[in-house]
């Protein structure tokens, strides 16, 4: 399996923007085959900070999902709004 978490760094302007869209991302991702969990969480300690959490079965299902059209449009969305750094764990 494959964990990603994308923390989203963010201004106070653009944060509702980035949550929504993330949202929505979120939301069609979860069903996508070999999705096993995908969700965004807030940071408790930092208003400017959100960390997207997914986990895939595979590389090959991380790669649909890469190809969809809701990541293809809502990704650059959040990254013209805001600062993304990935990592990816397997395990």
């Amino acid at each position: 399996m494959i964990r990603l978490n994308v923390f989203v760094q963010v201004s106070e302007a653009n944060r509702a923007q980035v949550l929504d869209a993330a949202k929505d991302l979120v939301a069609q991702s979860l069903n996508d085959k070999g999705c096993v969990a995908y969700d965004i969480f807030e940071s408790a300690t930092r208003p400017d900070v959100l960390m997207i959490c997914e986990t895939w079965k595979d590389q090959a299902c991380l790669d649909v999902h890469q190809a969809a059209p809701h990541f293809t449009t809502l990704v650059p969305k959040i990254q013209e709004l805001a600062e993304m750094k990935i990592e990816s764990f397997e395990f």
